[in-house]
């Protein structure tokens, strides 16, 4: 059955893309172009669980297209890739439902592009998460970068036109400059691109050349928001905030976390890393991108930009994860990248919610509105407490094992990041849900009348499903912690 599922990986690719096909074809039928993504989000979803569960250890390589003898479009299975292309599978299909309730609900216009090009995303993700060397990882993470550039211009003003040219300048221009560069290095010295358990660069490169090459690796992943790189964020905020939920739970962000693992693990190596000090530089960057991003968080009334400046700094947690070279730490990073996109992609939909149902954008004008919103605003102060890491939700795991990696590696100074980080996220998350629910309401809302007014139930059902699986998963998690293990304690 493996063997079978195997020789047709490509179908993680082209079910999103025959799900586009079919979007083209109805575009004139709201209701089966619909459809369509809602069908192929299912079947991909059943797709990757299929090769979930037939999984039993690393696979042989399977090359689409040989370019030379050492350079290939191929793909491959193992842990980190399934638990990746299962996550966005089925945060993909939560967040086309969402994208129904959303986009008709705020009469948005070119729904045909916008469901082709979220379609196409999911494509190149799955070409990402199955990537079995550096050269298909670099093809499909600019293809992403492409493909979702049409989403973050959907609504062709002058200000997302504007955001963007932010968004494709530095994430086109990081990853041509640094992560190309770091490519070749690694391919003219070590004469390999594929991953490989335990990495390709002992004996190849070491001492401050495999410090360089780390570090042009890392700021060459834009995706991953480090200092200074991290404006294409906050920028493509101009996006509807399905593309936002996209952007930073199920593709956008998750796509370049998962690269740093992937690359740290599978191209360096853990134990290398440590050896060689290798990372160092970047621990320090992503504590400081950590730090500081929080604080902007802190003074943002705009409600997505202040999400926008808390996923910098939560992927920032999973850089360290990596940096630390330690195995309970990149384990750590790796479960964040699964916590987090359930905390965050929650707390983007409830704005998203707000937005549809008040209008209202800002902080600072959702005083009482928890009276008339309560499910949107219970299901936020779920998804904030699991961000935070407040045991019973399922950031909390996460948390505790970046916390233990920084203990094992005697980085105390790493530990007091975390401890500061974790407080500025009660600082810019937690007002949020608590002036929903205790302020009394602005003047303003008086005109809404009295009751709930929620938004759509395709918004509603989703952002509870969300907000439910970072209380659920708390208790479920040890699976996944299983199934990674191997990856990083080989």
């Amino acid at each position: 059955m493996m063997s079978l599922l195997l020789q047709h990986i490509e179908l993680a690719l082209l079910i999103p893309l025959l799900g586009g096909i079919m979007v083209l074809l109805f575009h004139d039928r709201p209701k089966l172009r619909e459809t369509s993504s809602l069908l192929a989000g299912i079947l991909l979803i059943l797709y990757v669980t299929q090769l979930l569960e037939h999984y039993t250890e690393p696979t042989s390589i399977h090359t689409l297209l040989n370019i030379s003898a050492s350079l290939s479009i191929a793909f491959h299975l193992e842990p980190l890739g399934l638990v990746f292309a299962l996550l966005a599978a089925a945060l993909w299909f939560i967040t086309t439902v969402y994208s129904i309730g959303y986009m008709n609900g705020n009469a948005e216009k070119n729904l045909t592009r916008f469901y082709l090009f979220f379609s196409l995303a999911i494509a190149a993700t799955m070409g990402i998460a199955f990537a079995a060397n550096l050269f298909t990882l670099f093809i499909f993470y600019e293809a992403l970068t492409l493909s979702t550039y049409p989403l973050v211009t959907h609504k062709q003003t002058a200000e997302a036109k504007s955001g963007g040219r932010v968004y494709l300048g530095l994430l086109l221009g990081t990853s041509i400059m640094f992560f190309l560069t770091a490519l070749v290095i690694t391919w003219i010295q070590a004469d390999t691109l594929n991953f490989e358990p335990g990495g390709v660069l002992a004996g190849n490169t070491d001492g401050v050349a495999a410090l360089l090459l780390f570090t042009l690796f890392m700021v060459g992943i834009g995706k991953a928001a480090l200092l200074p790189f991290f404006r294409w964020l906050p920028a493509a905020m101009v996006a509807p905030t399905p593309v936002s939920a996209l952007l930073h739970a199920v593709a956008v962000v998750k796509a370049g976390v998962f690269s740093v693992l992937k690359i740290s693990v599978y191209i360096f190596g853990i134990d290398y890393l440590a050896a060689q000090d290798a990372s160092t530089w970047i621990l320090w960057l992503a504590v400081a991108t950590m730090v500081i991003a929080s604080v902007i968080a802190l003074s943002k009334d705009n409600l997505k930009a202040r999400l926008a400046y808390s996923t910098i700094s939560q992927l920032a947690y999973i850089v360290i994860g990596a940096a630390l070279a330690w195995p309970a730490a990149a384990m750590g990073g790796a479960l964040h990248i699964v916590t987090h996109a359930f905390g965050k992609i929650t707390l983007f939909f409830c704005a998203g919610a707000i937005y549809t149902a008040t209008k209202l954008t800002q902080v600072s004008q959702l005083n009482g509105l928890g009276h008339r919103m309560p499910f949107t605003f219970t299901a936020y102060l779920l998804a904030a407490f699991s961000v935070i890491g407040l045991p019973p939700f399922v950031g909390a795991w996460s948390k505790w094992l970046l916390i233990e990696g920084s203990m094992d590696t005697q980085h105390y100074i790493v530990l007091l990041a975390f401890a500061l980080s974790t407080l500025l996220n009660c600082a810019y998350l937690l007002p949020i849900g608590l002036r929903a629910f205790f302020k009394p309401p602005d003047p303003s809302q008086a005109a809404a009348g009295p009751g709930i007014q929620e938004a759509p139930l395709a918004c509603l059902i989703p952002l509870c499903a969300t907000a439910a699986g970072t209380l659920l998963l708390f208790f479920y998690v040890q699976p996944i912690y299983d199934f990674l293990y191997p990856v990083f304690n080989p």
